[in-house]
């Protein structure tokens, strides 16, 4: 089957975060492609536009863009027309959409999603929650919790809290190992608990990953002798079975993240988190 090579311009006035996951969302529908991403974050002037298009005039591909900026559009899609490049301004199906819905027209002002109100406040009091609450740590702050993620170690607690952060959620997470009872918080939780599970094989693999990073592999034998139990298939099977079972026993809902992407482990978080809400006729956050 033949390979296909792209050229993808992503431009915006703000961080170009939204056209980055949506043109990645995109290309990933495609076998045996193989694209590059230009990246053109806040442009927000005429001058930035013209590296812009130089920069696309030097390795000329599709465009996608969600610059607000009408002098800005405008000269962009005439520098595309004459190149001969494909543009697409992806926010303007659903602004219309809501223009229609709202019976209003739009501000056109770059970065207003991104203004310091009090969800901005609230992500990074959440960043800072999860720092200060990570791997188990400060139990006195747990009660302040919107969520608890527990499982073994490397089960990817700790990236999927930060990822909940960025959302505003205040994510804490202990760690369960076996022998050692969970805190006293955990047998009556003011939010919701979720335990975290993974494969052994692909635990084993992380782990052996994470020992060669902080060197624990610099001697022959290191990892396999003193460190076996944690990198020994048996044990780590039994070490997974103990926590699920724990987990069972109290009720806490289990995801395995085997092959599921930290957004996807995230988002599967959110909807349990509405569960628990509406069990126990809670506001949800939102």
């Amino acid at each position: 089957m033949d390979s296909y090579k792209l050229d993808i311009h992503l431009v915006s006035d703000a961080t170009g975060d939204t056209l980055n996951a949506m043109g990645r969302a995109a290309v990933a529908q495609f076998d045996n492609v193989t694209v590059t991403y230009h990246r053109w974050s806040l442009i927000r002037s005429r001058l930035q536009l013209h590296r812009v298009l130089e920069g696309i005039h030097a390795e000329p591909g599709p465009v996608l863009c969600s610059l607000v900026d009408e002098a800005l559009r405008g000269e962009l899609e005439s520098g595309c027309e004459r190149m001969g490049v494909k543009l697409l301004h992806i926010l303007d199906p659903i602004l219309e959409l809501l223009q229609e819905q709202f019976g209003m027209t739009t501000k056109h002002k770059p970065g207003r999603q991104y203004v310091l109100d009090a969800d901005y406040f609230r992500r990074i009091d959440a960043m800072h929650y999860v720092i200060s609450h990570d791997d188990g740590q400060a139990h006195r702050g747990m009660s302040e919790a919107d969520v608890v993620l527990v499982g073994v170690s490397r089960s990817s607690k700790t990236p999927t809290c930060f990822y909940l952060a960025n959302r505003g959620i205040k994510a804490a997470n202990i760690p369960l190992v076996p022998g050692i009872e969970p805190p006293e918080l955990l047998k009556d939780p003011s939010c919701p608990v979720i335990g975290l599970t993974i494969d052994p094989r692909a635990l084993i693999d992380i782990r052996r990953h994470r020992l060669r990073l902080i060197g624990a592999g610099a001697q022959p034998g290191f990892i396999q002798n003193d460190n076996g139990d944690y990198v020994d298939f048996e044990a780590v099977e039994k070490e997974l079975l103990w926590a699920k079972r724990l987990c069972t026993a109290r009720g806490w809902p289990i995801i395995d993240v085997t092959r599921r992407s930290i957004e996807e482990t995230a988002a599967t978080v959110l909807k349990l988190m509405e569960s628990w809400h509406a069990r126990h006729e809670k506001p949800a956050i939102t």
